[in-house]
């Protein structure tokens, strides 16, 4: 999951749930536990036109 957010253009939530083969509840509890809290990592989101929110690590 980490490497799909370091990606340039980001992920959306469906993007990374799909590539997982989570739900897209679990993805974003990952995001507030594992990345945010637990790893230090911080997530940043922005809207894109065309894909909606996008979610890249910074």
């Amino acid at each position: 999951m980490i490497a799909i957010l370091q990606r340039k253009t980001g992920a959306t939530i469906a993007e990374i749930a799909e590539a997982t083969g989570w739900q897209q509840h679990t993805v974003r509890g990952a995001f507030a536990g594992a990345l945010k809290k637990k790893l230090g990592l911080t997530i940043v989101s922005e809207k894109v036109d065309g894909r909606g929110r996008v979610y890249k690590i910074w």
